[in-house]
């Protein structure tokens, strides 16, 4: 289970470089709850572009990734993989590229034909499918028009995506 972390499992803030700011959505640490309960190794994929923007540094982040996992609750997400790099720059690892979700299959032996990627917006998508997973798009971010993405499925947010990949898991 492959997942974006701004928009779709917290608020997103732009360029959250600090934990003050971190409000994860209602409902998600028992979603993940459910999700750990049938299985599923969860794995955080997100761009960071804040960082190389230099709007803050990768300890601010570090920072903001120990907030996240204390409000979501410990041990739920297995891993966090991100992307610090400037849009600009030519990055394999900067979604909508591959190369944060085939470090986690790499680094956890991560079945990618059996895996989801839930995020909320078309590069998440697109992302996933390039990776060969099955996509789920969330409306709780700032794209709202979901019609062009070309994702599996489309849910009001991530609890409603943690039932489909329940549903749909094989």
């Amino acid at each position: 289970m492959f997942l974006d972390r701004d928009g779709t499992i917290m608020r997103d803030v732009e360029y959250c470089g600090d934990p003050r700011q971190v409000e994860i959505y209602p409902g998600v640490p028992r979603a993940l709850e459910q999700l750990k309960a049938a299985g599923f190794g969860i794995y955080v994929i997100t761009n960071q572009s804040g960082i190389g923007r230099g709007y803050f540094t990768e300890q601010a982040y570090r920072t903001v990734e120990a907030e996240v996992a204390r409000q979501v609750g410990q041990g739920l997400i297995d891993a966090t993989y991100f992307c610090p790099d400037h849009p600009d720059k030519s990055s394999k690892r900067r979604k909508p590229e591959t190369g944060m979700i085939l470090e986690a299959q790499r680094d956890y032996g991560v079945d990618l034909s059996r895996s989801f990627m839930v995020g909320d917006k078309s590069i998440d998508v697109k992302c996933g499918h390039a990776a060969g997973l099955r996509t789920i798009l969330v409306e709780t971010g700032d794209q709202k028009s979901t019609d062009a993405t070309g994702a599996d499925w489309t849910a009001r947010d991530f609890v409603e995506a943690a039932e489909i990949v329940l549903r749909h898991a094989i």
